[in-house]
C-alpha cells in the first residue's frame, strides 16, 4: 500500500509539472497587396497614364497641384510590425502552486512616400520615392 501511495504522489507531482514553453507571433498591420519600393520601380514609368498608376498603386492619399498647376499625387504608406513572445511555466504541488509568466514584445515601423507628378495630358512626367524603417 505504501508503494502505491508513493507512486500515486509521484505521478500526481509529475503530472502537475509544466515546462516553460515559448510562443512567438508576428502581427503585421498592412494588407496583402502592399505598395513597396520594388512595386514602384517595376510598374511606374514616365509617360504612363494616371489610370494605370491607380491600377498599380491604388488611390493616392493626397492630390494637389504644383507651381505650374499640374497635378501631383502623394502616396504615404505606414506599416507597423509587432512581434511578441511569451513563456509560461509552473510546478503544481499537492495543495500549493507556484508559477510564472514572462514575455517580450518588439515593434518596428516602415514608411514609404511616393510623389508622382503628371503633365497636362495626365501622364507621369516624374516620380520619386522615399523609404524608411525604424
Amino acid at each position: 500500500m505504501r508503494k502505491i501511495c508513493s507512486l500515486f504522489l509521484t505521478l500526481l507531482f509529475l503530472s502537475g509539472c509544466s515546462t516553460a514553453g515559448s510562443h512567438m507571433k508576428a502581427v503585421q498591420s498592412d494588407a496583402g497587396d502592399r505598395v513597396t519600393v520594388g512595386k514602384v520601380q517595376r510598374e511606374i514609368r514616365i509617360g504612363m497614364p494616371s489610370s494605370q498608376v491607380i491600377e498599380a498603386l491604388g488611390s493616392p492619399n493626397i492630390v494637389s497641384t504644383d507651381e505650374n498647376r499640374l497635378e501631383v499625387w502623394v502616396y504615404d504608406k505606414i506599416a507597423t510590425d509587432v512581434s511578441y513572445s511569451n513563456s509560461n511555466g509552473g510546478v503544481w504541488l499537492i495543495f500549493a502552486a507556484a508559477g510564472g509568466a514572462s514575455g517580450a514584445a518588439s515593434t518596428s515601423q516602415r514608411t514609404l512616400t511616393i510623389v508622382i507628378k503628371f503633365d497636362a495630358d495626365k501622364k507621369v512626367r516624374d516620380f520619386a520615392y522615399h523609404s524608411s524603417s525604424f
